[in-house]
């Protein structure tokens, strides 16, 4: 979901986690954000979504949405939405 979400892949994410890069830096070198992230909709935290104003922590909320419907048994086709 990380890969789908933010473009980085295996290499590229084990850098970020080695460099102990905070959150916003996480998402502001994200390689390739996936267009399809908007397709993401509904409540996590108690907050939708969609309506989130700021960039980085709507970014931060879309995976916490990804991760939540895994959690929730939902399948991955599902979850990683496509137009």
């Amino acid at each position: 979901m990380i890969f789908w979400l933010t473009g980085y892949n295996e290499d590229t994410l084990q850098q970020q986690i080695n460099s102990e890069v905070d959150l916003e830096t996480f998402f502001n070198q994200a390689p390739h954000f996936n267009p399809n992230a908007v397709l993401i909709k509904g409540s996590i935290c108690g907050c939708r979504v969609e309506e989130i104003e700021d960039d980085v922590l709507r970014k931060i909320r879309y995976l916490d949405k990804l991760v939540d419907e895994l959690a929730k048994g939902k399948s991955m086709t599902t979850i990683l939405r496509k137009k």
